[in-house]
């Protein structure tokens, strides 16, 4: 399995590197058709997230499967632990899903995937002179994994914006595609529609969904 670790805001020390490598093992134990993970280590210089100050994403790509988690804490080696922890159980959950799908059990939460475009692995550089408006975040051309992000003045606001390319799904593909990455919401295009539309986590086993259309749309 290919393992790719890049900081944002910070330099990665070699000892955090050796650290991965020595526990992605956990991964390939449960995931062995694995091929690829990104790791990303931000640090947040803002002194009053002190307690949060490293940040920890982990990305691994199976086939078509894209699993995701993060966790944030005082340091480096323990966020990446608790992000671990979380990674391992989203990987087990898929796995012993396709194990039920393959005897052919039924389950409420489907195990079919819509193809996922992996993130492309990005690099620290050095920063240019920023333009700090919300206007500035949304303004310009993205390609596909492409990202900018842009801080509100002097504020601790930070808006990012990223392109991502997706096969249209069902709902309750985009349900387990939500709880792959784990998130409270996941953006789609419902292929039984073509609209634009988003499911979000209420409570317990609720869900929600939400369809965006034009008005001249709708009075076709």
């Amino acid at each position: 399995m290919e393992i790719v670790v890049t900081g944002r805001h910070t330099q990665i020390k070699q000892r955090f590197r050796d650290v991965v490598e020595s526990k992605m093992n956990r991964v390939t134990a449960i995931a062995p058709d694995a091929q690829r993970a990104q790791i990303v280590l931000t640090h947040e210089g803002n002194p009053r997230q002190a307690d949060t100050a490293k940040r920890v994403e982990i990305t691994v790509i199976a086939g078509s499967t894209v699993v995701r988690a993060e966790a944030s804490s005082t340091d480096e080696f323990s966020a990446l632990d608790m992000a671990l922890d979380k990674l391992t159980l989203r990987l087990r959950r898929t796995r012993d899903r396709r194990k039920d799908h393959r005897r052919g059990y039924t389950n409420p939460v489907p195990v079919d995937l819509g193809v996922i475009t992996p993130p492309e692995p990005e690099e620290e550089a050095e920063p240019e002179e920023p333009n700090n408006s919300p206007e500035a975040a949304v303004a310009s051309d993205l390609g596909p994994g492409e990202s900018v992000e842009v801080q509100v003045g002097d504020t601790p606001i930070v808006i990012r914006r990223k392109l991502h390319i997706a096969e249209p799904m069902s709902i309750d593909e985009a349900l387990y595609e939500m709880e792959l990455i784990g998130h409270d919401f996941f953006l789609f295009v419902n292929k039984e529609t073509g609209r634009p539309s988003v499911v979000y986590h209420r409570h317990g086993w609720s869900y929600g969904v939400f369809e965006i259309d034009t008005p001249e749309n709708v009075k076709k």
